[in-house]
């Protein structure tokens, strides 16, 4: 009887062995659960940013005002009988070392 009782604390040790440091374990477990979070949330980020890409798309293909937009913002294009006025800051009148 004694020795079933041993062999049984034994076994019992193996168990609760795998089941904290083991394969499998919990503790991998929760990491792979972290890792898992992680993951989602940078996807979701992922997805909004491709949902605005392709509104954007979109805008461009359909629409001419986004594309009137982009040749102003980024070319400096101007329509017929516009006139264009840049505004330049003065220099800072604050003497060099």
């Amino acid at each position: 009887m004694r020795w079933l009782l041993i062999m049984l604390a034994v076994l019992f040790a193996l168990l609760q062995y795998r089941l904290w440091v083991g394969d499998g374990s919990l503790a991998e477990v929760w990491r792979l659960n972290q890792a898992v979070d992680a993951q989602r949330a940078e996807n979701e980020g992922l997805r909004d940013r491709n949902d605005a890409l392709e509104a954007e798309v979109l805008d461009l293909k359909t629409g001419s005002e986004a594309i009137e937009e982009r040749a102003r913002s980024e070319l400096g294009m101007i329509r017929d009988g516009e006139v264009f006025y840049q505004v330049v800051d003065p220099p800072s009148d604050t003497p060099e070392p």
